[in-house]
């Protein structure tokens, strides 16, 4: 079907191969500089590829003349992410930031969109990260639970049903086999494995992506958040009016756990520009110009202090 709404955009820039099959856009920037050798790698959520989120062409030419933003195209981009894991995605970033690395001196920041708040963190605390390429700074916005958010646009009976599914696929070894679409196509229109679909949304609370759920445990937490190197800030942020979160989570009592818990494992967190963005959507589709520059400080901000 034509989208006969969508007016088309043009945006300059160079794209940058990192592997043999994947990319990176970076944006080029409105005030341009030689001295442009710092950058953002930015990583979309679910469903997420090229100028998919709305601020992040904005964020881009909002950058200092020493900083440009390139948005990362993975294997999980698009509807690709249902046949993906968090784990093919930090391998993916890490050949990303090993590329950057070798044509830009300056500084490194991965910057995570809902699930690419995953990404992020996954990177700096999941399996491997020791052996991962350095990054000198990390940026999560709008990170949300899946489990929860997906209990807000399925019936629970349904959900338990797909759950039990699910697991006794993996319990035969059938991790990636595809989940049938009667089950899950009203709210997942793509090819959901699995493995993918209780790393998301597992009952028991012990999915890979289940990074954001506002009932985990401290001690889960510690694994995550409490687990951030020293050498790496953080900032979060927040979407005030996110609709995929649920109305009885408070954002501002779960950020504040999450930073508690961070310095408890002595991560640095930038606590002047975390925060919680008052009105902001989940991506700020639609937002007005107060909020999209509230996210826009903060970042800035943030990148300042780096």
């Amino acid at each position: 079907m034509v989208d006969t709404e969508f007016k088309g955009v043009a945006r300059p820039g160079v794209s940058h191969q990192f592997t043999s099959k994947l990319f990176a856009f970076e944006h080029t920037p409105q005030k341009t500089s030689s001295s442009a050798q710092n950058i953002i790698i930015f990583v979309g959520g679910l469903f997420d590829g090229l100028h998919t989120v709305p601020y992040a062409s904005r964020l881009a030419d909002a950058l200092p003349p020493s900083w440009t933003l390139a948005q990362a195209i993975l294997s999980s981009s698009y509807t690709g992410w249902g046949i993906s894991s968090l784990q093919k995605d930090v391998e993916e970033l890490s050949d990303c930031v090993s590329y950057f690395r070798s044509i830009k001196p300056g500084k490194i920041v991965l910057m995570g969109h809902s699930t690419g708040c995953q990404d992020v963190l996954e990177y700096l605390t999941g399996p491997g990260h020791e052996n991962r390429k350095p990054i000198d700074g990390g940026l999560i916005q709008a990170a949300v639970s899946d489990r929860e958010a997906i209990f807000t646009m399925m019936d629970p009976d349904t959900i338990k049903s797909v759950c039990a599914k699910a697991q006794s696929m993996v319990d035969g070894g059938d991790d990636d086999e595809i989940l049938p679409s009667t089950d899950i196509g009203s709210i997942f229109p793509c090819p959901v494995s699995a493995k993918r679909f209780l790393s998301l949304a597992s009952p028991n609370h012990d999915g890979d992506d289940d990074y954001f759920s506002s009932d985990l445990t401290d001690d889960q937490l510690m694994k995550t958040f409490g687990s951030l190197p020293n050498s790496t800030p953080i900032c979060i942020l927040l979407s005030g009016s996110d609709e995929y979160v649920q109305p009885d989570v408070d954002p501002a009592k779960l950020l504040a756990r999450w930073i508690e818990i961070a310095k408890s494992g002595k991560g640095k967190v930038d606590e002047n520009n975390s925060g919680v963005i008052e009105g902001a959507t989940h991506n700020l589709a639609g937002n007005s110009e107060s909020v999209v520059n509230d996210l826009m400080k903060r970042v800035l901000g943030f990148l300042g202090g780096i």
